[in-house]
């Protein structure tokens, strides 16, 4: 399968600067959605905080689609 080139285009989270490759895996028709938008309490203001990050990041990635 790697012969033939698949995921050529693959970036290993755990090689790129912070962790976080910014990939993009949804289709381009579809877009990037928003599944879960935690509250500001408890936990979830450290979740709030995590995904905002890597919001951040994505977009100076360029993968802010």
């Amino acid at each position: 399968m790697k012969s033939e080139g698949y995921g050529a285009a693959y970036e290993y989270d755990h090689d790129a600067p912070d962790a976080f490759s910014g990939q993009d895996y949804f289709p381009e028709a579809l877009g990037r959605q928003t599944f879960y938008d935690p509250p500001e309490r408890g936990f979830e203001r450290e979740i709030r905080k995590r995904l905002d990050y890597w919001a951040k990041l994505r977009k100076e990635r360029g993968g802010s689609r």
